[in-house]
């Protein structure tokens, strides 16, 4: 079986733990969220920070309210070009390599939610800035990684 490989392969345990970790802290966080959230609304933890229980039917920063069909069509549409393009993105480096897990991995957690509950649950609340969830920090930090090694290979070439 493929998984058993990939298991039993140390070239791929980071990255198996990389994935698996981004995508059960999204679960377990959203699955604590809507056990002692749900019902409070919001909690303050400093003064610029709290947990905040919100039903995201848009995409991030709040934009394209009520699309949530429309954003689950777009995020499997992009979940299909990143394995269409793996080689390119993981042939840049560690950190595209990196990047591409925890894009992946958040992508697939916003999906499920969309998919099971027809919204995405965000809650971290900095005050500042729109509510987010784990998922959308591990897109952007991976995108990120990803900007990174592709940065890094066009000062190579330039040096060339």
């Amino acid at each position: 079986m493929v998984c058993d490989f990939l298991l039993k392969s140390k070239k791929y345990k980071f990255e198996i733990f990389v994935f698996a970790a981004v995508l059960f802290l999204d679960r377990a966080t959203k699955i604590l969220t809507l056990k002692y959230l749900l019902s409070k609304g919001s909690i303050d933890i400093l003064p610029f920070f709290s947990l905040t229980y919100v039903e995201n039917t848009g995409s991030a920063f709040g934009l394209f309210q009520n699309a949530n069909l429309f954003l689950l069509i777009v995020s499997s549409f992009v979940l299909f070009l990143m394995i269409k393009w793996r080689k390119d993105i993981l042939c840049l480096g560690n950190w595209a390599k990196y990047g591409y897990l925890m894009i992946f991995a958040g992508a697939l957690g916003n999906i499920y939610d969309r998919i099971v509950l027809g919204h995405v649950i965000d809650f971290l609340d900095f005050h500042f800035w729109p509510v987010f969830n784990i998922a959308d920090s591990a897109i952007c930090i991976g995108a990120a990684f990803i900007a990174f090694d592709i940065l890094r290979a066009k000062k190579k070439e330039i040096k060339k």
